[in-house]
């Protein structure tokens, strides 16, 4: 198997101020909560939005595991609608002593390039902000991070320097050379 060299850039916000948050999109884009720990859905969001850069880390997570890791206090799982149907999601983890990560985020390919990712962004970090206010026991948030890299969408850094992230960190690995897992065989006409 080839190697190829994967950057990887950390980011973060500091202060509730750094966010500068993007415009709504036009049209009917909601954002709402998946209150209820599912698996099965989680699991759908992480397969859909990742069908084409790349992201196999969970793929073979049992049902247990995606139990688990769900139903931690203050994971919160926020899903981007457009009419109806889940456009993307953001994935949010508290940390230790006020620190909450975003784990995942993005948007099914057929919603990239329709400003619902800015909106997402924008409003699931408010959220990170005050996760503390939701969950009692957890600290208050200090710190916003998440981490992009090579292998995700060609807009993914720009995305999250205008909302006011600032990176601290780069780093570069060689990682295997894996093929997509792409949509399940046929989704495509061709």
């Amino acid at each position: 198997m080839t190697n190829i060299p994967v950057t990887t850039w950390s980011l973060e916000q500091t202060a509730p101020g750094d966010l500068l948050p993007a415009a709504a999109p036009e049209g009917e884009v909601r954002i709402v909560r998946a209150e209820v720990p599912s698996p099965e859905f989680s699991r759908f969001l992480y397969a859909s939005v990742g069908q084409d850069i790349r992201w196999v880390d969970r793929l073979g997570w049992s049902h247990a595991r995606w139990q688990e890791y769900l139903a931690r206090p203050g994971v919160e799982t926020w899903v981007a609608y457009d009419r109806g149907t889940p456009a993307g999601y953001v994935e949010l983890e508290p940390q230790d002593d006020g620190v909450v990560k975003i784990v995942y985020f993005g948007l099914v390919p057929a919603f990239r390039g329709r400003r619902i990712g800015g909106h997402l962004l924008s409003y699931a970090t408010a959220r990170a902000w005050d996760l503390a206010d939701r969950w009692p026991g957890l600290a208050a948030t200090k710190r916003v991070w998440l981490h992009t890299c090579s292998k995700d969408g060609e807009h993914a850094m720009a995305n999250y320097q205008r909302r006011g992230f600032k990176l601290f960190d780069t780093t570069v690995a060689e990682e295997p050379q894996i093929a997509s897992p792409g949509p399940w065989p046929g989704a495509y006409p061709g």
